[in-house]
């Protein structure tokens, strides 16, 4: 798949999580989250320090979740990204989209090598959906 293949297969879902999910606005884990609730999106905060973010019952692990997600995007710090593509694998999930800065080669690499759909080093899902600063 090219990029915009990939954008399109992981946008195609309904239902997402945001590992790294923020209760900072002005933090991009925050951001990221809104953004799925503007485009009417069902989104799962992933936070192991948090108990809600923005209005929605956080969760401390992507084994936590209530529901399959499509898709999963990525909010952390390199070396974290790392557990969190494991877990994303665990969990089953077909999409990530690590956000410029979350990513490393190993973390794309694994996730590449279990058959996901990676976006990586790439757009900001901020500017390909559209967020507005409310």
């Amino acid at each position: 798949m090219n990029s915009n293949e990939s954008i399109q297969s992981f946008l195609a879902g309904d239902v997402f999580a945001v590992a790294g999910a923020s209760t900072e606005r002005h933090k991009y884990g925050n951001k990221v989250l809104r953004c799925y609730l503007q485009n009417d999106r069902t989104v799962y905060p992933v936070n192991p320090n948090a108990d809600v973010v923005e209005g929605l019952a956080a969760f401390p692990t992507l084994q936590d979740l209530p529901e399959p997600v499509h898709g999963l995007s990525i909010i952390t710090p390199p070396a974290v990204t790392e557990q969190i593509v494991e877990d994303a694998i665990q969990a089953g999930i077909k999409h990530i989209w690590m956000q410029p800065g979350a990513e490393n080669s190993a973390s794309v690499a694994a996730a590449q090598e279990a058959g996901i759909n990676v976006i990586a080093g790439g757009p900001c899902l901020l500017v390909v959906m559209g967020y507005r600063e409310e």
